[in-house]
């Protein structure tokens, strides 16, 4: 069937082989790294000395409960914001959603950098408010706060599109039925909203415990798995064991993400067997109203507190000596940061159309063809999402160092590690849009004589356009906010701001820190924005066309 389609023949080899190429061999490089001694011989002395030792397994102790403690407290949060926006009928909901959604557009750390700054040692809560010298922020517990409120927005996300999608019906019968609003969420809302709060434990744990960069700012004496990897591997330049470590994250990581893939993701206890009857009735309730406000006002209060800090320290001369107005670090910021700032731009500019099109082009081939090697194709792109941003880091390291295609030190193999990273968000994307279209619409292109290329071109690709700018705005944000996949690849040629940001950080120069924070932030907004109104645009012309038509 294939061979009589050679354009879908080659497309479809040209994928495979690029998946298995940039997705599954650098992982199969670092498992190999692991298994062989310093003359290259077949080996488990690393893997052996490794997990023996108690200072690996403290860290993978370590790990664990942060991302245990991470999961539940995010999951809780995003439960209280996306219950609140979908089932009650408080004032600012726009509100708390663009909140809600504020931490998805930085990178984590940046909440770090305002906890030191407001709690560290010289903070302006703790020291100058307080009273409190040489308070210890680092540890446990500023990590949780920190991936708390930078992960919850996931959490969030999958909730509210779970409640949303329960049929209001089952709601309202049971409170015609005179069941109080308690006894409607304890036996109806709760229960039905049980797989979407197992998926986002499980998508919140796995991302926690492959964080680099809130660690490497906050973790103190704290260890964990990613950055005793990253001291292995740039401190004491032992790649064996920095690789060990590194996929050790990959075993509970990818476990957590399979399980909410293939087990939570396709068990739903909401049945719905015919149009819903009505719409949700809101809670009016003050005694339920109040609170839940007032707790999504005070998380919110927190986020605006740490955003605005980052900004306020970006305007300071030098944090902790000269606190009056300046735009030293604005000035610093595009001189000698310039490189840091294009180099980013350049890089995600270059990436996100990559990723969303080739997104798209895999998630059309698994959802309207059957071919030989689709589950292989499926499991490819799934990898770079599962497993953790540095695992990818150092396979592409092993992998791409030497052999026939040598990328080490070039802007090339940043742009395939962004782009391969954030591949499978396209790819979901895509799929989800795909289904919606009947595939009678493509048939009837084919039947009247269009081949794979021009049906996919003149008809799908159009029907896919909010899947395109939605992957390529994600893959956009994600790129210019990325720091554990590429913490390893950068270069002397290529500089990124992320890695700028943490190493101003480590450099306790707060207010650069700080500038580049907002620049980074700023040029996000400013993508959102074009975008948004680029789709809007295009949505209005082909809205006039169709009324035209009709």
């Amino acid at each position: 069937m294939l061979i009589s389609q050679p354009g879908l023949f080659l497309t479809i080899i040209g994928t495979l082989f690029i998946l298995i190429y940039f997705c599954l061999y650098p992982i199969y490089k670092v498992l190999m790294t692991t298994m062989v001694d310093q003359n290259g011989n077949f080996s488990m002395d690393t893997a052996r000395s490794a997990v023996t030792s108690l200072h690996f397994m403290s860290s993978l102790i370590n790990s664990i409960v942060m991302g245990c403690i991470v999961a539940v407290t995010a999951t809780m949060v995003g439960f209280l914001f996306a219950f609140t926006i979908t089932r009650t009928n408080i004032k600012f909901k726009k509100f708390f959603h663009t909140i809600a959604l504020l931490p998805i557009l930085s990178p984590p750390f940046v909440i770090a950098l305002a906890i030191i700054i407001l709690f560290g040692r010289s903070g302006v809560i703790t020291r100058q408010i307080l009273g409190i010298e040489n308070n210890n922020v680092y540890g446990l517990t500023s990590m949780v706060v920190d991936q708390t409120l930078a992960l919850f927005p996931l959490a969030y996300l999958n909730l509210r599109g779970l409640l949303e999608a329960i049929d209001g019906s089952v709601e309202n019968a049971s409170r015609s039925l005179g069941a109080s609003r308690w006894q409607v969420f304890k036996s109806v809302t709760f229960p039905l909203t049980i797989p979407g709060i197992l998926s986002s434990f499980l998508i919140v744990f796995a991302k926690s415990i492959s964080d680099f960069g809130t660690p490497q700012v906050l973790g103190g004496d704290y260890n964990v798995l990613a950055t005793q990897a990253y001291l292995q591997i740039t401190g004491l330049y032992n790649l064996n064991t920095g690789a060990f470590m590194a996929l050790s994250i990959l075993v509970p990581a990818m476990l957590a993400f399979f399980i909410q893939k293939y087990w939570v993701a396709r068990r739903s206890f909401v049945t719905v067997t015919g149009k819903p009857v009505g719409g949700y009735i809101l809670i009016e309730e003050k005694h339920i109203t109040r609170p839940l406000f007032a707790l999504c006002t005070f998380v919110t209060l927190i986020i605006l507190m740490f955003y605005g800090t980052v900004v306020w320290i970006s305007f300071v001369k030098t944090w902790g000596v000269n606190m009056q107005f300046s735009l030293t670090n604005y000035i610093y910021a595009f001189q000698r940061g310039k490189k840091p700032i294009q180099d980013t731009l350049i890089l995600s500019l270059i990436c996100a159309p990559i990723t969303a099109i080739f997104g798209l082009i895999i998630a059309y081939l698994l959802v309207r063809k059957e071919f030989f090697g689709k589950k292989l194709m499926e499991f490819a792109t799934l990898i770079p999402f599962a497993v953790p941003g540095i695992v990818l880091g150092i396979g592409y390291i092993f992998a791409f160092n030497t052999g026939p295609i040598v990328l080490t030190g070039t802007g090339f193999i940043i742009v395939v590690a962004l782009m391969f990273r954030n591949l499978p968000i396209g790819v979901e994307t895509g799929t989800n849009s795909l289904r919606q279209i009947d595939p009678a619409i493509e048939e009837a292109s084919t039947i009247l004589g269009a081949n794979n290329y021009k049906t996919f071109t003149k008809i799908s690709l159009p029907l896919m356009k909010s899947a395109l700018f939605s992957g390529l705005l994600n893959a956009f944000v994600r790129a210019m906010t990325s720091i554990s996949a590429i913490i390893f690849l950068i270069s002397v040629r290529w500089k990124l701001l992320t890695v700028s940001i943490l190493s101003e950080v480590e450099q306790s120069s707060f207010g650069r820190a700080c500038a580049f924070c907002v620049i980074l932030m700023v040029i996000v907004l400013i993508a959102f924005q074009v975008l948004d109104l680029l789709m809007n645009r295009i949505d209005k012309r082909s809205f006039g066309r169709g009324h035209i038509d009709e």
